[in-house]
């Protein structure tokens, strides 16, 4: 039997996630990340080989050099957490994050980027029936990505790394994101959705009381959604137009 999705025209609230959700932006981060981190390791010695199964456990969803750290932690490296002046050339946290960002940026800036088509379709909807919404992303790159996409007039606020660092948010998993957003949308998340492909942003949701969270498998496998605390399981943000009629 069909799973039972919820109407979103009929809540106070929507909050989504951008890469990976509205926009295929992940794959983007997906091959940046992989670049450096190739190089890294080349150049350290370091031989397990990193993988898109190290980006869904340690990267996605967490603010830029969280997630560094936590990829060299599994790989049992420690080194200098730095500056975020740091050159991308820098042996420390900070200077990888830093050389990711300019690997993403020069991407981005290069192919452009558009929108899911059912992503676009629900975002429609959305405005249509006056429901509020905004973007919660972990990526300091946010704001430009909504632009080049087109569609940040959609979204009455936005909540990512930028603002993250400004007011001290912990980084997703930690529900300090998923919070604020509530907050700024002016809106109660026990009442709210929250929309998220990552598994620590589906946990940062589910922590923030969210009263639905709805998880898209673009990669992670809905199990692993399920358990980190989303609600309802997707493929697509089409699927979400269903109760439309």
């Amino acid at each position: 039997m069909p799973e039972e999705l919820p109407d979103l025209r009929r809540v106070p609230g929507v909050l989504f996630d951008l890469d990976g959700v509205l926009t295929p932006t992940a794959e983007v981060h997906m091959r940046a990340w992989q670049q450096v981190f190739d190089e890294v390791f080349a150049r350290w010695g370091i031989t397990e080989p990193y993988t898109d199964a190290d980006y869904f456990a340690y990267v996605d969803g967490k603010k830029r050099y969280d997630g560094v750290a936590s990829l060299l932690h599994s790989r049992n490296v420690e080194i200098p957490w730095g500056e975020v002046t740091d050159p991308p050339e820098a042996e420390t946290v900070c200077g990888i994050g830093n050389r990711k960002n300019a690997a993403f940026a020069a991407a981005l800036r290069s192919g452009g980027i558009a929108p899911y088509p059912g992503s676009l379709a629900l975002l429609e909807s959305l405005r249509d029936a006056a429901v509020p919404m905004g973007v919660v992303s972990s990526s300091k790159n946010a704001e430009e990505v909504l632009s080049t996409a087109g569609i940040r007039d959609f979204f009455r606020i936005v909540v990512d790394g930028v603002v993250a660092e400004r007011e001290s948010l912990a980084s997703k998993p930690a529900p300090d994101m998923f919070r604020e957003g509530a907050r700024m949308l002016g809106v109660d998340p026990a009442a709210a959705v929250a929309v998220e492909d990552a598994v620590a942003g589906v946990a940062s949701a589910a922590s923030a009381g969210y009263a639905d969270v709805v998880g898209v498998d673009r990669g992670a496998g809905p199990e692993t959604l399920r358990a980190a605390g989303a609600t309802h399981i997707v493929d697509d943000l089409s699927r979400l137009l269903e109760n439309n009629d």
